[in-house]
């Protein structure tokens, strides 16, 4: 047994990649056979993931998460700002610009207010909340916009690992509320068409949430919403630890 585990440590990093590979293969097994598609498996993996990091905290006394087990040390690696910087640029990589003139101006239109009307909303929380200083209310609003700008934009502004963590269930909150509240309001709002899919994948933007909302609304319409989502998070990795954080830092 020993063996074993001197093995695992020092090869931590195959490890930590084994180690969310099972992770995001139960979260998919129970999004498809327990929620039938409605929650996504990323969300899923996400809660997982916190539910994980809160017990880990707990046995080792760490504040790293399972990456204070020596087995799991590479998950401190695994889940660095090189390689999650390296994974949302591999996604902008997947979306072409002339797609997203086919939405036309409200397609282009939907990324920049759906970004900054998540932001504010954030914002006002974290105020609500008793949060004061500019880079926490940054940092939870970013949260809002997406659970990827919200540890993007914390790290990026030197935000504390505890509010980066209570950006990324702010986001997470906002993915659940999507996709489950999207086949609800779907007909109401004339989300039946791909046009229109694109729009409510700029306002919106969180990809999961999108995504599995679409699908259960018509799977046909998913790639044009992610499309969508997709520069929504790119925009917003750009505009909220810069524009929006400097205006924040103004009036705080």
């Amino acid at each position: 047994m020993t063996i074993f585990e001197e093995v695992l440590v020092s090869n931590n990093l195959i490890t930590a990649f084994v180690f969310v590979g099972i992770t995001v293969y139960l979260a998919y097994f129970i999004s498809d056979k327990l929620t039938r598609g409605r929650f996504h498996g990323s969300a899923i993996a996400i809660i997982l993931g916190l539910i994980f990091a809160y017990f880990a905290g707990v046995f080792t006394g760490g504040e790293k998460g399972v990456a204070d087990i020596a087995i799991l040390s590479g998950v401190g690696v695994l889940g660095g700002s090189m390689l999650r910087d390296f994974a949302i640029v591999a996604t902008a990589y997947g979306a072409k610009f002339n797609d997203l003139r086919a939405s036309g101006k409200a397609g282009i239109l939907s990324l920049f207010f759906g970004v900054i009307l998540s932001f504010i909303l954030g914002a006002l929380v974290a105020i609500a909340f008793g949060y004061e200083d500019p880079k926490d209310i940054t940092t939870i609003g970013a949260g809002t916009v997406t659970f990827v700008v919200g540890p993007v934009s914390g790290s990026a502004i030197g935000a504390s690992s505890d509010v980066i963590a209570l950006s990324i269930a702010a986001g997470l909150v906002k993915s659940i509320l999507v996709m489950t509240l999207t086949p609800l309001f779907a007909k109401q709002v004339g989300l039946d068409n791909p046009k229109s899919a694109m729009v409510f994948g700029g306002l919106m933007g969180t990809n999961s949430g999108v995504a599995a909302g679409l699908a259960a609304v018509d799977p046909k319409l998913v790639p044009y919403g992610a499309m969508t989502a997709t520069f929504y998070t790119a925009v917003g990795c750009l505009l909220v630890p810069s524009v929006l954080f400097l205006l924040v830092d103004v009036f705080f």
